[in-house]
C-alpha cells in the first residue's frame, strides 16, 4: 500500500498551515538550489505576528516549548508549499535544526524538539524522518523562543 502524499495527509489531518511567513529582514524565506529547497530560519510566528516569546524551562514551559517549535515547524511548511506550489513535490526532508532559547539549567531540549520532528513525521511519514540538530542558544531573534532550520530534497518541477 502506497502511503498518502504530503497534501492529502494534511486534508486527512484537517491541519490548518498558516499563510507563508514574510521576513523580517533583509532576506528570502526560500532558495532552491538544485534537487534542494533551503528556507531561512522559520519562527513560530502567524503572518508577521509572533505567537510565543522568551525563553523555555524560565517563560515557558517544555509543552509550550514543544508547541512553538511545531507553529514554527508549519511556517516552515507554509513557505515551502508556496515556493513549490504543493509539498507533494517534497521527496524527503534533508534536515532539520531546532533552536531553543532555554534557560541555563534546561534539558528537555529534545522534547520540546520534537514538536518540529512530530509534525515533520504526521505530514511526510515517519519513513521520511529527518536528521537533526538540537541546539540550546543564548537568545533568538526578536526575543522568540524556537527557530526552526529545515532543507528539503524536492522533486524537479515539470510542465
Amino acid at each position: 500500500m502506497v502511503a498518502p502524499a504530503p497534501e492529502r495527509r494534511i486534508q486527512d489531518m484537517a491541519l490548518s498551515i498558516p499563510p507563508a511567513p514574510t521576513p523580517f529582514g533583509s532576506y528570502v524565506e526560500t532558495k532552491e538550489i538544485g534537487s534542494l529547497l533551503y528556507l531561512s530560519g522559520m519562527l513560530p510566528v502567524v503572518g508577521h505576528v509572533p505567537l510565543y516569546s522568551g525563553v523555555v524551562g524560565r517563560d515557558l514551559s517544555t509543552a509550550e516549548g514543544y508547541d512553538a517549535a511545531r507553529t514554527a515547524c508549519l511556517s516552515g511548511l507554509a513557505a515551502a508549499r508556496l515556493h513549490l506550489g504543493s509539498l507533494d513535490r517534497v521527496r524527503s526532508i534533508a534536515k532539520l535544526g531546532v533552536y531553543i532559547a532555554a534557560a541555563e539549567d534546561f534539558r528537555d531540549h529534545p522534547k520540546v524538539a520534537d514538536g518540529a520532528s512530530d509534525l515533520l513525521s504526521a505530514v511526510f511519514g515517519r519513513e521520511n524522518a529527518p536528521p537533526r540538530i538540537v541546539l540550546g542558544v543564548l537568545n533568538i531573534p526578536l526575543g522568540m523562543p524556537i527557530e526552526v532550520e529545515l532543507v528539503f530534497e524536492i522533486e524537479p518541477y515539470r510542465n
